[in-house]
């Protein structure tokens, strides 16, 4: 809803500044927000002469203040700057008296509103207002509980404020009730200040001195004073209490233990150093010894010594390079033996790249969990092996629900459906336990040593975290030289000690060669044509017609096919058959595809019709059922048996998900052996059974066995095209 107070700041900055003098006009809508708040702060620093003009309240605006109008309030202040401050009141949500220019009495109590709120009124006693508060009001920062913000961290953010407020590098923080960058770096500013550090000293950022410091002040029960206030808001913080208070107690010791025991330090019950370490800063006490490590360094014989000899047990190891050109990232050839020869135990990390939202969706997510699968099967990681997919950046939340949320509810399906594998992730503590809330990840590997990470401050570690991610550092030497990131270990799992045989890919294809696409699109289009398929149109259609009716053309449907080349490999290897057998009759019915399949789509979407077929394959749901149910009946993949219950679930899937409608091509070509009394499909089946296969895609009868002699012909070009790409 518009305000015409805050309508009336708009029209002031714009009739008095504008683009001209601030380079920057606002939206007149009455609706408070940042850009407003830009402005005046642009507003403000014309008034004080700076010329380089920012969206940021600095240092300079801050000196410059407090050199030119130290104290603001009933004298002669130009009407202007007055008219910034009444107008960021009324953006905020006070009565600034009018936007005229005077400093009145109206103008002061709303002053002084807000500064008690702030919980700076005795650091600043009276209605003036100083440079740091002026700096406070032109954020959008709120001095009430929003939002279902807390109580008791309102009452700490104002105990803050006023304790420390007039601290050089000590600002006015938000009193809303939530906890936040800008809290948790005030805590830290707190305690550095309260251990004796200068304002030179002090930074608000927790390192070795910080954390030495605090070996001093270590606290237990019966202690009393304002470190034990200090320590209490630390606790209400991180969720384990909601009491802020001066008295340590018998209920506040019970706190500490239950904390420690959550991020498996040892159970005093006092408030050490460590204990101070976990509470203010992700990472913690990064002196910590942990009993687990990752890195992106092979482990030999020598490493494997100086890890055991650091107290690691289990060390974690990458599927893939990703996306990196370090040369040991990747598991090495034998790694594995190493790590079980010397009694260590390996939990495997899948990471591509994955370093920012465009990188997660549900197709990837899916393309990730092939790929998974394919490699640790291939290293020899046994069933009930969890893999960690690493998110390495700073999700933010509307990411994690668009993109990394989808993406992993494609992993969990894909890993359970295809393996015995369980589903774990890598990142910070906020996108960890949200894709863990959904059921999507049942342990966490958290990326602690990221302390900024907006997905780090504020929230507690995971409830299902099994490492946790703390300090990159070198040990050991000569040979037994290595980096490592050490992780500290809850036991939620312990990774592997042993592993199968790797697994033999011999003669397993291979994703198709780029530089193929020419020829093998020249050879698709001159078999097709030969049996009459043209480029386009066909089956009676002119190419007006077709093009009307918006049929694929040969080479469309044939880039389509090339274009989901990595889940046509993926199933190929992982069913151990020929990816050809699938891509030919899914390239056939891409092709194929015309305005009667598309009126039985609208007809099936409408409610006029049960089923047809549908997508990329064009399957029935009927069709799709048996299939599935026959593949989960044998072991080939997991899940529970579907029903006619299930079928429109799974009509709408093969038709709008292109990954569900190949998988369960693949399915099909399992099931279709079967149904025609023929082996199941693998590296060496005979052109007679592929045919076989072929037409029972097409049902039975006369037109079912043709469509297996044209689809042979098809399968036959794809498979040598696919032949050379995995014998090159």
């Amino acid at each position: 809803m518009a305000d015409e107070m805050v309508r009336s700041a708009q029209r002031f900055v714009n009739s008095v500044y504008g683009e001209a003098k601030i380079g920057m006009e606002v939206e007149e809508d009455g609706k408070t927000g940042w850009q407003l708040m830009y402005a005046l702060t642009r507003a403000l620093q014309y008034e004080l002469g700076i010329t380089d003009l920012s969206n940021a309240f600095g240092p300079k605006t801050l000196s410059n203040l407090q050199a030119t109008w130290p104290s603001i309030g009933f004298r002669d202040t130009p009407a202007n700057v007055t008219m910034i401050i009444q107008s960021a009141l009324y953006a905020k949500g006070y009565d600034g008296s009018g936007i005229n220019g005077i400093y009145d009495e109206r103008t002061a109590d709303a002053v002084t509103l807000m500064m008690q709120r702030m919980g700076v009124a005795s650091a600043y006693p009276g209605s003036n207002l100083v440079p740091k508060v002026f700096k406070a009001l032109l954020t959008m920062d709120a001095y009430v509980v929003v939002n279902n913000g807390s109580d008791t961290v309102r009452d700490i953010q104002r105990w803050l404020n006023g304790r420390y407020v007039e601290r050089r590098d000590f600002f006015v923080m938000p009193c809303d009730g939530h906890y936040s960058r800008n809290v948790a770096t005030a805590m830290i500013y707190a305690v550095q200040y309260d251990v004796g550090m200068s304002d030179d000293i002090a930074t608000g950022w927790f390192g070795a001195k910080t954390l030495a410091s605090l070996e001093r002040h270590e606290l237990a029960v019966g202690d009393t004073g304002d470190w034990v206030r200090l320590f209490s808001a630390a606790l209400c913080f991180a969720k384990r209490s909601t009491t802020f208070t001066a008295t340590f107690s018998p209920s506040m010791a019970s706190a500490v233990r239950a904390f420690q025991r959550f991020v498996a330090l040892d159970e005093t019950g006092r408030a050490d150093a460590s204990t101070w370490a976990s509470l203010l800063v992700s990472y913690g006490d990064q002196y910590r010894k942990g009993a687990g490590c990752d890195g992106v360094t092979k482990i030999t014989d020598a490493r494997a010594a100086t890890l055991k000899s650091e107290g690691i047990e289990i060390v974690g190891r990458y599927l893939t390079p990703g996306g990196s050109s370090l040369p040991e990232k990747q598991i090495q050839p034998g790694e594995l033996d190493t790590i079980a020869a010397n009694g260590l135990r390996c939990f495997p990390i899948y990471q591509t790249w994955n370093r920012s939202a465009d990188d997660f969706s549900a197709d990837a997510g899916v393309r990730a969990a092939f790929s998974a699968i394919n490699l640790a099967k291939r290293y020899g990681f046994k069933n009930g092996t969890t893999i960690y997919f690493a998110v390495d950046y700073d999700a933010v939340d509307w990411e994690v629900s668009r993109h990394i949320i989808p993406h992993f509810k494609a992993v969990h399906r894909t890993v359970g459906e295809n393996s015995a594998y369980n589903v774990g992730i890598y990142g910070a503590r906020n996108v960890c336990q949200r894709v863990a809330d959904h059921g999507y990840a049942v342990t966490s590997f958290v990326s602690d040593m990221s302390a900024g990470f907006s997905g780090n401050i504020g929230h507690p570690l995971p409830r299902n975290w099994a490492f946790d991610q703390i300090v990159t550092k070198w040990v050991g030497s000569g040979e037994g030289r290595i980096e490592l990131d050490v992780d500290i270990v809850s036991g939620r799992d312990r990774g592997q000690s042993s592993f199968d045989p790797a697994l033999d890919t011999t003669g397993l294809d291979t994703g198709f060669d780029p530089a193929l696409r020419g020829p093998a699109l020249q050879e698709v289009q001159r078999y097709l044509e030969s049996i009459g398929v043209p480029e386009t149109g066909g089956d009676g259609w002119t190419d007006r017609d077709w093009a009307t009716i918006g049929g694929n053309s040969t080479t469309d449907s044939f880039d389509d096919v090339i274009s989901m080349d990595w889940l046509f490999t993926d199933l190929a290897r992982l069913l151990r058959l020929r990816k050809a057998l699938v891509q030919a009759p899914v390239l056939w019915e891409l092709r194929k595809w015309n305005v009667l399949d598309k009126a039985a789509d609208e007809a099936v979407k409408d409610g006029n019709l049960s089923d047809c077929s549908t997508g990329w394959g064009q399957i029935f749901a009927w069709v799709a059922i048996a299939a599935r149910n026959y593949c989960i009946d044998n072991g080939i993949i997991n899940g529970d048996r579907l029903t006619d219950d299930d079928k429109a679930s799974v009509w709408e899937r093969l038709h709008d998900e292109p990954t569900y409608n190949i998988t369960t091509a693949a399915y099909l070509t399992i099931y279709n052996a079967y149904q025609t009394h023929v082996p199941r499909p693998g590296l060496d089946t005979s052109d007679s059974d592929t045919e076989k296969i072929l037409a029972r895609y097409n049902g039975t009868g006369e037109g079912a066995q043709k469509y297996g002699r044209e689809l042979i012909g098809l399968y036959r070009v794809l498979e040598r095209f696919n032949l050379i790409s995995r014998t090159s």
